[in-house]
């Protein structure tokens, strides 16, 4: 039997988990693509025992979300439906990596019984994965931590997500050029949510659902500012004012019950992230 199973290990952050449990002194699986496919049960038949299951594979990207529905629904709830059966057999723990799930919300902070408005396919497979976690830890008596993560970055993100493309134009001296800046997000840095994940370990039995950001949003203006003060640029700014479709005029999450379950609280702000970030990457 090992420690943990960190499904997703070559993503961006589960190969970041998976390294920080090492550090620790885990025995850990690294889970990614070349184990097989997280939606066939094969998949998991072949993992051996472990006291966690850090459930962090799946699709991500909620552009392609719009056009490649069934991958995303196969991937995250039904290779999530698998996690939890392979829990049960090896009567072990789940922490699930969900997402921003609540749309457009009715009031800041954003508390986890707040109403749950998926507004893309991304978010809906991860509320409807979400349900599956509750049903099995309320009628199979699974323990199982639902991290519902807000805007989380750092060295190594795809360079289609906000801030390595600001970044990248920053760095080529660019025009910074960006549909609108208005949209406020809430942003956490990875090391950050890394020690949630890490944390969850030692949570009771039962099911949590648990919000993961800085409590703190930004515009996307105030994103711009923060990234060009840490690389000493002045670069201008072009917004075409476009809306996106479903756009979320503020996200902020109350992380109160981060607090009061794991004892976690994030230790960077976002300007002190941005600066690590751009050391390290």
């Amino acid at each position: 039997m090992v420690d943990a199973i960190v499904t997703g290990a070559g993503g961006f952050l589960g190969k970041r988990l998976a390294e920080r449990l090492g550090r620790d002194g885990l025995d850990v699986l690294a889970l990614d693509r070349t184990h097989g496919d997280i939606s066939e049960e094969g998949t998991w038949q072949a993992l051996p025992a472990a006291r966690t299951l850090f459930h962090l594979a799946g699709r991500t990207f909620v552009p392609d979300s719009w056009t490649q529905g069934p991958s995303f629904m196969a991937s995250n709830v039904l290779g999530t439906q698998h996690a939890l059966n392979w829990c049960k057999r090896h009567k072990a723990k789940l922490v699930f990596a969900s997402a921003y799930v609540y749309g457009v919300p009715e009031r800041l902070p954003i508390q986890e019984s707040d109403p749950v408005r998926p507004n893309n396919p991304y978010a809906l497979s991860k509320h409807l994965a979400e349900q599956l976690c509750a049903f099995a830890a309320t009628h199979e008596q699974i323990p199982v931590v639902v991290l519902r993560l807000f805007n989380i970055y750092g060295a190594g993100q795809r360079p289609e997500f906000l801030i390595p493309t600001l970044l990248n134009r920053i760095r080529a001296k660019q025009d910074i050029q960006v549909m609108d800046l208005r949209p406020r997000r809430d942003y956490v840095f990875v090391d950050d949510v890394l020690s949630a994940f890490a944390k969850a370990m030692d949570v009771p039995e039962g099911y949590h659902c648990i919000n993961i950001g800085s409590g703190r949003s930004y515009s996307v203006q105030e994103l711009i500012d923060i990234l060009q003060e840490a690389a000493g640029t002045a670069l201008p700014v072009v917004s075409s004012c476009a809306v996106r479709r479903n756009e979320i005029p503020d996200v902020r999450a109350d992380i109160t019950r981060a607090r009061a379950v794991l004892g976690w609280r994030p230790e960077w702000d976002l300007p002190a992230g941005i600066r690590e970030l751009m050391k390290e990457s």
